[in-house]
């Protein structure tokens, strides 16, 4: 399998399920749990679980929070790339978690915020390779010039390449976010992402996005996967799984996809190998696989 390169957030998740509505202004009982978390980190970790040997690149703090993201990831088998921030904290998001497994998210993407060009080694992109963006790092004005960088740099060395927007509500601009993924082999966005760059969340709709990327590959939660290229239209249904946790469940496929297609197997197989990895992802609380 080629070596895999991710770019995107590292973190702590505070998790806690609440048992009940929020009561604003008022107490919730909840199961809390902390755990390492971000965007880039899941999907490394889950490409570990599934047999790839990812490196992460990421901005951390000069922290214990970093030193603890740095130490879980490194025994869950992801090569640590971080820059470490001498004044801004390690990333925190806390994820609230309904009755029926559906999270909201209060992020702070702290040091991650300040990822720089300079933070990617260009000796990473030694060979032949995959290099996977978090769009989250392209949705964010100060750390958007280093995913652009990053991008091109994977371009220039010959680097496959793939983005997964992250999150519909902060795509303000589809022109412009199309625009920052122009040439990317792959644009891996979920029903609500799809709705917000290409005015449909059907996987038909990704059609309009291929004159910027080479395919799209949609995740519509219970309603399976999608790859849609040039070619042809290919679609698998989900598995049947009981939701105890949506949180890093996009993160997940992405990384399930990648690790199949990157050894060899059919579009259909591939997206097989990312429903597998998000159905994995929702049974079981937090964001990265147990260990």
């Amino acid at each position: 399998m080629k070596p895999v390169v991710v770019v995107g957030d590292a973190g702590l998740d505070v998790v806690a399920r609440h048992s009940g509505p929020i009561a604003h202004g008022g107490d919730v009982r909840a199961k809390v749990t902390i755990e390492p978390g971000g965007a880039g980190a899941n999907t490394a970790v889950w490409l570990a679980a599934c047999g790839a040997s990812p490196v992460l690149v990421a901005r951390v703090g000069a922290d214990s929070a970093g030193r603890q993201v740095h130490a879980e990831l490194t025994s869950a088998g992801v090569q640590c790339a971080f820059a470490v921030d001498p004044d801004l904290a390690t990333c925190c998001v806390v994820v609230l978690v309904d009755e029926d497994g559906q999270r909201s998210m209060l992020p702070d993407r702290g040091a991650n915020a300040r990822f720089s060009p300079a933070d990617l080694d260009p000796g990473l992109l030694a060979g032949h390779g995959h290099l996977h963006l978090s769009g989250y790092v392209l949705l964010d004005a100060t750390s958007r010039p280093a995913g652009l960088a990053v991008l091109a740099a994977a371009r220039d060395a010959g680097w496959t390449t793939s983005v997964d927007p992250q999150a519909a509500v902060l795509i303000h601009s589809a022109e412009a976010f199309l625009d920052d993924v122009r040439g990317v082999d792959f644009l891996l966005p979920n029903a609500d992402e799809l709705l917000a760059l290409a005015g449909s969340g059907e996987p038909e709709a990704a059609k309009a996005l291929l004159s910027h990327v080479g395919a799209v590959v949609v995740t519509s939660g219970p309603g399976g996967a999608t790859w849609v290229d040039a070619d042809e239209v290919v679609s698998v249904p989900a598995e049947v799984t009981e939701c105890v946790d949506s949180t890093g469940a996009g993160d997940a496929f992405d990384a399930g996809f990648l690790a199949a297609w990157l050894a060899g197997a059919s579009k259909r197989d591939a997206l097989l190998g990312g429903v597998r990895a998000g159905s994995r992802a929702v049974s079981v609380v937090g964001a990265q696989p147990p260990r």
